[in-house]
């Protein structure tokens, strides 16, 4: 697994006034909402055009489980 971020980076992430994303790498992010609420999405390229999905909600899916999900993706 090659990513930026740790569990301990996302489990420590303090919400904001404005959401924001912390990046795992190839694509893999985790979202950080306003109300501490925190997802997983990967974002890739199909037919010329961005696409995002949905991987999970951490802490319910962990990082290591997010990035599988993605790589199947």
């Amino acid at each position: 697994m090659t990513s930026k971020l740790t569990e301990i980076q996302a489990r420590t992430a303090k919400p904001r006034t404005k959401a924001y994303k912390l990046a795992a790498g190839r694509g893999l992010c985790l979202f950080v909402m306003p109300d501490g609420a925190k997802y997983w999405r990967y974002r890739y390229r199909y037919g010329g055009k961005e696409r995002m999905i949905s991987v999970g909600v951490y802490p319910y899916v962990s990082l290591k489980a997010a990035d599988e999900k993605a790589e199947e993706a």
